[in-house]
């Protein structure tokens, strides 16, 4: 079995790789959750521990990750709550040391929000909608969309050609076939929908909460969706709850933003596409060694049955009214 590039990152490699920027570190090392990349927080000498974060090898390009650096960038300019990358002692935010590229940030502390106080939706929903003014200025010209193709269609792809047990297969490949044929004409009747530069992966475990204001942190997975793929990941609970979550939520949200109501008919068209990414992004990355170690409940019979049961659901879900704010 061969040698998964992040089993290079050794602590001295780490260290070796942070002082490259005329720094230097004492010794302590602590890693941080975070599968897709590597982060450590990296002490230094005389100063205030630093983030650093290693790429995965041949995930995005050069350009990709500045042109999300340069997204946080711009929303930092503009005062908003985000880590953004440090250009230390250099000219650019993305560091290259042997075959890693890796960035450095400061070291925020937090704890993510609770959304089930509805005040801090609110607190949100004015974020975001700040967040997506900036982002609908340009788009990216890199960074891919969320779309049906790459999220569905070829996350479904991977799952039947490669990983679901032959048991199930039928019913997957029939499942995601209706599915696939749903979504798309949800967004056919959705219309001319606007397309802007978003977080991408706003769960509460990128949003640290300190004395009574969020910040957002990674964006590594930004890119071009509707609005509303940032604030369905809000929502949790029944469709009641939903309905008055996203009452709060769109409170603050249309304080310091316009809202196109009609996005709200695509909110389970995301879900689903998050569904089926999520499992074909753990099965694409099970020769991870971390990945069996963090997800071992991975790619049993259970777990591809309970797969199928959720999007079982799923295509309920995109069959019925659109979800809209409560009264």
């Amino acid at each position: 079995m061969s040698e998964h590039p992040f089993e290079t990152l050794t602590p001295e490699f780490i260290m070796d790789a942070v002082e490259s920027r005329d720094v230097l570190c004492d010794g302590r090392i602590l890693a941080l959750n975070s599968y897709e990349n590597r982060v450590y927080q990296v002490g230094l000498e005389g100063q205030t521990p630093i983030i650093a974060k290693f790429y995965r090898p041949q995930r995005w390009s050069d350009h990709q990750i500045l042109e999300e650096h340069a997204f946080s960038f711009e929303l930092a300019n503009q005062e908003l709550p985000v880590v953004a990358p440090l250009c230390l002692n250099s000219d650019t935010s993305l560091h290259h040391f042997k075959d890693f590229r890796f960035s450095l940030f400061e070291r925020k502390g937090g704890r993510a929000p609770e959304l089930d106080y509805q005040d801090n939706l609110t607190v949100l929903g004015r974020l975001l909608a700040r967040m997506h003014a900036i982002g609908a200025r340009q788009p990216f010209h890199t960074r891919p969309a969320i779309s049906i193709l790459s999220y569905g269609e070829e996350s479904r792809s991977y799952i039947s050609e490669n990983v679901i047990p032959r048991e199930l297969q039928l019913a997957y490949d029939s499942l995601t076939r209706d599915l696939i044929i749903n979504m798309q004409d949800i967004m056919q009747r959705a219309g001319a929908v606007r397309w802007i530069r978003v977080h991408g992966d706003c769960h509460a475990g990128n949003m640290l909460w300190r004395d009574d204001h969020p910040h957002f942190v990674d964006f590594d997975d930004a890119r071009m969706a509707p609005a509303i793929q940032d604030l369905w990941m809000l929502l949790s609970g029944d469709r009641y709850q939903q309905s008055v979550q996203l009452k709060k939520i769109l409170q603050g949200y249309l304080e310091f933003n316009d809202f196109d109501f009609n996005e709200l008919q695509l909110i389970e068209v995301f879900r689903t596409l998050r569904i089926m990414q999520y499992s074909a992004w753990l099965a694409r990355r099970w020769n991870d060694p971390a990945f069996p170690m963090a997800f071992p409940w991975f790619n049993s019979v259970r777990y591809w049955e309970d797969h199928v049961l959720a999007l079982r659901e799923q295509l309920g879900a995109l069959q019925e009214a659109p979800l809209y704010p409560s009264d």
